[in-house]
């Protein structure tokens, strides 16, 4: 009889869409046209053209998370016929992405405010049927999709959905919003779609020994491949996890934004983008190990790639059974529909929650609460911070929301009271607006007006006026991608000098003289908060 095994921990399980590392924007049908022809297929085309170029780009730290490739100069025949192989499979998306440009086109040159009932017969024949022509209350002329239907279309092709199956030692790895994955002999790829249950499977077997030569079918894994891929398996368990129990609030900080809230009866994951686990480690970190083998809710704040991370949630789904999304998708071209797209990978029961809206459960209540700014003055609506009441104790998380109007929480305190804890973002020298959003944009922004827009969160003025508001006990700032392991989707790396930690500083010298308690995490940490006392805490690295 086959000896059963578990999957190592140390094992990346990569989600690729054609080779490039997969994000919400290349799985909603509308934004990944864009991406392949804004990013991709341009940043391949450069890369082919001066790959030394690219090369030197990368050793600079000013080019960080710039559209540069970091790969070897020698990989241009690779990433030549990665570009042709896009160019053949991807020629619905292609032409999706020009019948977008020459929309918005005809709209600009045509709808001057009359009826655009008569601009319906020159539409692109390609998004006929799936927009509707509309003018805001300025009579500015756009458009929205009928997303639910693209999904249904030839325009969403789960088929360029893979994995990358590898071991990892470090936490090194380029950015990867603009280096595809090139064949490596230290690599498995994998066909599969997002959705296949065969991801649980793989997922559930860092717990739960299996059968590998079972996964082996099922992946399809080729001949030549059997013994590297059953290199990524072991005999050894690992460790029990020992779930909590007892009958205070356990909060773990598991680096950047995700935070899990635990109670003997309830757990709740917030923004889960988690490190690996298994290698030496400088900084100590949980990891995926030290999660609950049920997560009762994860909680999404806003749509951008360090916070909502496909690497961390694939293989975790077959755990969780409910995955809570801010309510929005406006059905334009920026703001896609999180609930959508959950649905279409895999996710059973998605949840979508208002500004405001409850959810209601034993003795816990999350409310969604406004989130403003950092995302350059778009209309996105699909972005949340989130109240968590348990019992009498509360604790809310600010995400990167940016505090620009106080008056929004002096609102919105009438509504919640008192905060015992909050966690706050402070990164406020974001990327400006095209670095995510500039395959959307419909020409390019002019860069002084590019360099306002950015993806900011709070200075020590606006985080003092909301916590003036709510006068918490505790506060943490968090979400500043400080730690090693999240440099490959943020490209973050801050000095003493850095604004954000000049800024955030500020703060937790303000909270100290005030008598709060604050900190900047970093790495880990665990406190147990009693329901209606002062919190105790267990374990802190920083």
């Amino acid at each position: 009889m086959e000896q059963l095994k578990y999957l190592k921990p140390n094992v990346v399980i990569e989600p690729l869409f054609d080779r490039w590392y997969a994000w919400t924007h290349l799985v909603s049908p509308a934004t990944a046209s864009r991406n392949i022809t804004e990013r991709h297929l341009k940043i391949m085309s450069s890369y082919i053209e001066s790959p030394h170029m690219h090369a030197q780009a990368i050793k600079s730290s000013k080019m960080r998370g710039g559209p540069f490739m970091d790969l070897p100069e020698n990989a241009v025949e690779k990433v030549e016929t990665l570009k042709k192989e896009t160019e053949t499979k991807q020629k619905n998306l292609i032409q999706l992405s020009r019948d977008i440009d020459a929309l918005n086109k005809m709209l600009q040159t045509k709808a001057r405010g009359y009826s655009l009932e008569s601009l319906y017969p020159e539409i692109p024949e390609g998004l006929k049927g799936y927009v509707e022509l509309v003018y805001d209350l300025n009579n500015n002329p756009s458009f929205r999709f009928f997303e639910s239907l693209l999904y249904e279309s030839p325009y969403y092709d789960a088929s360029s959905q893979s994995l990358a199956l590898w071991l990892t030692n470090n936490d090194e790895r380029p950015f990867v919003l603009s280096t595809p994955r090139v064949d490596d002999e230290n690599v498995i790829h994998v066909q599969t779609p997002f959705s296949h249950p065969v991801i649980d499977l793989l997922g559930s077997m860092k717990r739960k020994a299996g059968s590998v030569l079972q996964l082996c079918e099922f992946l399809k894994i080729p001949a030549h491949q059997l013994e590297q891929f059953q290199s990524f398996f072991t005999a050894d368990p690992p460790p029990a996890y020992e779930p909590y129990q007892g009958d205070k609030i356990r909060m773990r900080y598991f680096g950047h934004a995700c935070i899990l809230i635990e109670t003997k009866n309830v757990s709740i994951l917030v923004d889960p983008v988690i490190s690996y686990y298994g290698y030496e480690q400088e900084i100590s970190r949980f990891s995926d190990m030290h999660l609950p083998d049920v997560i009762d809710y994860v909680v999404i704040t806003h749509n951008h790639q360090d916070h909502i991370l496909f690497e961390t949630l694939l293989p975790l789904r077959h755990k969780i059974r409910n995955i809570v999304v801010p309510r929005g998708g406006t059905s334009f071209l920026q703001d896609p529909s999180l609930k959508l797209l959950f649905n279409h990978i895999g996710f059973k029961n998605v949840i979508e929650l208002g500004e405001m809206e409850k959810i209601l459960f034993d003795d816990c209540c999350i409310t969604g609460i406004p989130f403003t700014g950092e995302h350059g003055d778009l209309c996105i609506t699909t972005k949340l911070c989130y109240h968590i009441r348990i019992d009498g104790f509360s604790l809310m998380f600010m995400a990167d929301s940016n505090v620009i109007e106080p008056r929004l929480y002096d609102h919105v305190s009438k509504s919640i009271g008192k905060i015992d804890v909050i966690f706050l973002g402070m990164e406020c020298d974001g990327a400006p607006l095209s670095w995510l959003y500039g395959p959307l944009l419909h020409g390019p922004l002019p860069r002084d007006k590019d360099a306002t827009r950015r993806f900011s969160g709070c200075d020590f003025e606006r985080a003092k006026a909301l916590l003036d508001i709510f006068t918490p006990s505790e506060v943490y700032v968090y979400a500043m991608g400080q730690e090693p392991w999240i440099e490959f989707i943020s490209s973050i790396k801050y000095t003493d000098q850095s604004n954000p930690i000049v800024q955030s500083g500020k703060l937790i010298g303000y909270c100290i003289s005030s008598g709060i308690l604050a900190e900047r995490l970093f790495g880990e940490k665990e406190i147990l908060y009693d329901r209606k006392k002062s919190p105790q805490v267990i374990s802190s690295v920083s």
